[in-house]
């Protein structure tokens, strides 16, 4: 990497502060930065590293005071600029070229697009359809009648199971397990007795699955992903849920059956989303919040029992001065006690209050 921080600027149509012919070779943090790396300023709590770094250049939303040292690129986001400039100039991670590796199991009537990838290992079943340009890794699984879509990339260990679909353009971290039996059971004189699940997975367009995600299929029906979700890894997503376009879902969430998200919808790290209820577009629900009742649009969860953000917090400052309002319950109960006892003492010799 050898460019200038005007060339870079122009990539991102932002503004250059400084000397724009300095010459960029390297991408870093603030923090890690050496003389020829560019950074960036996101956040504001780290605008003092901008007093140590030894980045040459760094991307900011304003022009910094700070980082008067150095060159500055002005840009509208700052996080979302360094992403552009990391695949515009960083390294490239490795692809397979196409082609079917030699130890690859394919079964029968599978249909290959164009420029195809398949890896060492990979287990390919019978009458699946992958489309142009799909990647498929090392030891993945695709079942029989599964349909993978193009641009898509299935990093080691993916498996999707049984007539299950991916769209366009989907990646699927490594471990990620798509159509995995939905947990149901009847339980009949104290015996639990499988009920069969024999819907599919449907994961739309522009979707990304976090490492060790599991999304289960639907008994009946589909359990779908809407087009552009984003989900991080080691999510539960149970049985017949549906979550709308372009949510988040941090680690560790889990969702029960049935459930159903809007679009936009964020839910953040360990949350837990009881089943059969309904998540309206564009809430929001904090990090290890359980939600038990259906959440109305852009609506902002806390706690657990979730609830408005406003109550929740309400509730924590209330429960934080509980001493204080103990003590001086107390307190009051000392001098009505006292004031009690004087006035027990005047009816007592026969005077008035």
């Amino acid at each position: 990497m050898r460019v200038t921080a005007a060339e870079i600027a122009t990539a991102l149509n932002g503004s250059v502060v400084g000397d724009g012919a300095v010459e960029v070779t390297g991408i870093n943090s603030l923090n890690e930065a050496q003389p020829g790396d560019i950074s960036f300023l996101a956040n504001p709590k780290y605008v003092p590293a901008l007093a140590t770094t030894k980045a040459s250049v760094v991307l900011v939303a304003a022009q910094m005071p700070e980082a008067s040292k150095m060159v500055q690129i002005v840009v509208g986001s700052p996080d979302f600029a360094f992403a552009q400039v990391m695949m515009f100039y960083g390294p490239k991670p490795t692809q397979l070229k196409p082609g079917i590796h030699p130890t690859a199991v394919i079964g029968e009537g599978v249909h290959l697009g164009q420029f195809v990838a398949i890896g060492p290992h990979a287990v390919i079943g019978d009458r699946v359809t992958i489309g142009d340009g799909s990647v498929i890794h090392a030891q993945v699984a695709v079942c029989e009648d599964a349909v993978i879509g193009s641009g898509c990339v299935l990093f080691p260990q993916v498996v999707v199971r049984e007539a299950c679909r991916l769209g366009d353009r989907v990646i699927l971290h490594p471990g990620v397990v798509v159509g995995s039996d939905g947990f149901g059971y009847a339980t009949i004189d104290g015996v639990h007795y499988k009920n069969p699940q024999i819907g599919i997975v449907v994961i739309e367009d522009d979707v990304e699955i976090g490492s060790n995600t599991a999304i289960d299929r639907a008994r009946i029906g589909k359990t779908r992903i809407g087009r552009g979700t984003k989900i991080d890894n080691l999510v539960q997503i149970a049985h017949n849920v549906e979550i709308g376009e372009h949510c988040i879902v941090v680690a560790q969430a889990g969702i029960a059956g049935s459930t159903r998200l809007g679009h936009h919808v964020m839910l953040g790290g360990q949350c837990g989303i009881i089943g059969h209820i309904q998540i309206g577009d564009f809430a929001m629900v904090t990090a290890q919040s359980g939600v038990g009742k259906t959440v109305p649009p852009k609506a902002v969860m806390r706690g657990s029992p979730a609830q408005q953000v406003d109550v929740s917090r309400a509730q924590d400052v209330a429960v934080r001065r509980l001493r204080g309002t103990q003590d001086q319950v107390a307190r009051l109960q000392e001098r009505l006690a006292q004031l009690e006892a004087r006035l027990s003492a005047i009816e007592a010799q026969g005077g008035k209050p």
